[in-house]
């Protein structure tokens, strides 16, 4: 008997090693593709097929793609029961590249990416953008064992790719070419939705910067995962401007409408998307000590609010539309004052615990500024710092010349100094636009101090 056990384990053991061997030949049957490709190197992650014109001496790939997929797999999640990439390599042919994953039968349900046309050679700079291109739209079409991308249609072909690629080249250790990546896309632009758009510079690099790198990247898939509609293991449908931006605040756990505003514009098309966004995924952003609903019974689109003072401007750029709070939770050791009009005028009325619904205190779709303060043991060390700080973000970061705030706090009279290591003012301003010229600052480490309407923000940043 224990012979017999033995012997059906030993056979599923080979049978499932075998079914994970590449296999030694590969012949393409895709778009234009037709070459019998030869396998070169293969591991337990990374599967490298080359045409008959690569030259043997390419040699790079089998490292370098290989830490791409792992380190892919570690961030995203695995892709398919086959654990392989499948990198394909052309010469002379067949410029730029494409992806296909696990769920297309297209390329026999493998994780794919197939470029050309080399000759890849120099294993470094656009040899390397290409093959981690590719993966980026493995990760977008496939991550979370949910088949396709809503958001390619807003992001295009390139946008989500190259804060992937920066992200890549940090993780792995190469300095010099995250470097070149990042002041490349510097000046990158594209026409859409505006001509002249900035989405690395003033989209992706921000949020990656003051939003947890790495991991608000994986958020944003494991949001629309959780929460986008889906037919089978296939999303639904894509997604639209209001959609793309509420998802990404989620990842984030900040509103994302001031950035918005400033890297694309801020249509009423996109004001009527993004409220309904929240309306259909109500999800909060961050973890606030007062959260605010649109509906009884804590029902509607949720925002998720620190202590501070809120004007009905920066409710509306968190989301929360003007008299439409109905039900309140209220953390304990914390109150909030909801008020009639704004700049905290008129009627209002404090809570301490929960409400399930505004109507019977008279305040159902009344509040147009909102008051959260610490009681008793939650001290004033919560009560400025985290909400304030977290209403400025500023980037680039590293910056050389330009150093841009995207911020819910209107900035017109806001006095900016920026103080070097010893605490010295080597800069002060008041601020007219959302950016300011540091060009003439030496290298090194410096503070921002914004101080605006009696609030004072701190940001570190880096002159390059």
């Amino acid at each position: 008997m224990k012979q017999t056990i033995y012997t059906l384990l030993l056979t599923i053991i080979v049978q499932t090693v075998t079914a994970q061997t590449p296999p030694a030949t590969w012949q393409e049957h895709w778009f234009e593709h037709n070459q019998l490709l030869n396998r070169k190197f293969y591991d337990n992650d990374l599967a490298v097929y080359y045409d008959n014109d690569v030259s043997a001496a390419v040699t790079w790939p089998y490292t370098f793609v290989g830490d791409v997929w792992r380190y892919t797999k570690n961030v995203y999640g695995s892709f398919g029961n086959d654990q392989h990439l499948f990198a394909i390599f052309h010469t002379n042919k067949y410029s730029g590249g494409h992806p296909s994953t696990y769920f297309d039968a297209s390329h026999d349900n493998r994780n794919v990416i197939d470029v050309g046309p080399g000759p890849w050679t120099s294993g470094t700079g656009g040899d390397l953008d290409i093959v981690t291109h590719e993966v980026a739209h493995i990760v977008e079409g496939a991550s979370k064992g949910i088949h396709g991308s809503p958001a390619f249609p807003i992001w295009g072909d390139s946008k989500w790719a190259e804060i992937f690629i920066y992200d890549v080249y940090l993780a792995l250790g190469k300095t010099s070419e995250a470097t070149r990546w990042y002041n490349q896309m510097q000046s990158s632009t594209a026409t859409f939705p505006v001509a002249g758009t900035h989405w690395f510079r003033d989209w992706f690099y921000p949020i990656y910067n003051n939003y947890g790198g790495t991991q608000v990247l994986n958020r944003f898939f494991t949001m629309l995962a959780q929460h986008f509609p889906k037919n089978g293991n296939s999303y639904a449908r894509d997604m639209n401007w209001g959609e793309f931006i509420h998802f990404w605040s989620g990842a984030a756990g900040v509103s994302l409408k001031p950035l918005a505003t400033s890297a694309f514009g801020w249509t009423t098309t996109f004001e009527s998307q993004f409220n309904q966004a929240r309306i259909d995924f109500p999800f909060a952003y961050g973890t606030g000590v007062v959260s605010v609903y649109k509906d009884c019974n804590y029902g509607g689109y949720v925002t998720a609010l620190g202590v501070g003072d809120y004007t009905l401007s920066q409710l509306l750029n968190l989301g929360v539309l003007n008299d439409d709070l109905s039900s309140v939770k209220v953390r304990s050791g914390y109150q909030v004052q909801l008020f009639w009009d704004d700049n905290f005028g008129g009627t209002s009325l404090t809570l301490t615990a929960d409400n399930n619904c505004l109507v019977a205190n008279g305040f159902n779709d009344r509040a147009s500024s909102v008051r959260i303060t610490a009681t008793g043991a939650a001290t004033a060390r919560t009560a400025t710092t985290l909400p304030v700080d977290k209403q400025l973000i500023i980037y680039p970061n590293p910056v050389m010349n330009e150093l841009r705030f995207g911020t819910m706090q209107p900035l017109s009279g806001a006095t900016i100094r920026i103080l070097d290591v010893m605490g010295r003012e080597v800069l002060c301003t008041r601020s007219t636009t959302n950016n300011i010229d540091v060009s003439k600052l030496n290298s090194g480490v410096y503070t921002l101090v914004m101080t605006n309407n009696s609030k004072t923000i701190t940001k570190r940043f880096v002159k390059n």
